[in-house]
């Protein structure tokens, strides 16, 4: 009876030891899955990061030609 008991008792671990096996099992495909993501993002991020400071230097560009632009017609009028 006692045995019976034990066994019982193993039985009842083994089953509670597969669970968490299966838990982490799944925890760990979720974590790579969110590894992946976030690689995934930082990618676009930096993307983005790119874009902006290329439009940046655009809008500066743009502006300076503009500026210069100006200058020669305040100088024109003056004239």
């Amino acid at each position: 009876m006692e045995n019976e008991a034990l066994l019982d008792q193993f039985a009842a671990i083994e089953k509670k030891v597969e669970e968490l096996i299966e838990i982490s099992t799944l925890l760990q495909t979720e974590n790579l899955k969110l590894h992946d993501t976030i690689k995934i993002l930082e990618e676009e991020l930096h993307q983005k990061k790119v874009l902006d400071q290329r439009q940046a230097e655009e809008r500066a560009l743009f502006r300076s030609r503009i500026d210069n632009l100006l200058a020669k017609l305040e100088g024109v009028t003056r004239s």
